[in-house]
């Protein structure tokens, strides 16, 4: 575990407080990890990388995928593969 000295405002010190109470958590080191927990799932959500794009477009044209109307019909499939 990394420990900090952080400096904060009069306001973003009243943010935490209001964290730390709306989610029943015991200090503010837990609502400041609270904080960046949802700052990473809201921002840094991984995007999908250019080559696997382009690799899935490529599948797509090239007719790797196949639909089906019905659930017997998929079945039907299979039993020939």
């Amino acid at each position: 575990m990394v420990q900090s000295i952080i400096n904060l405002g009069e306001r973003e010190d009243r943010i935490l407080t209001i964290v730390k109470g709306k989610y029943g958590l015991k200090n503010k080191s837990d609502a400041v990890n609270l904080v960046i927990e949802l700052f990473e799932q809201e921002l840094l959500e991984p995007e999908l990388k250019p080559v696997y794009v382009k690799k899935i477009q490529g599948i797509k044209k090239k007719g790797k995928f196949k639909s089906y109307r019905s659930i017997s019909a998929l079945k039907k499939d299979l039993k020939n593969a």
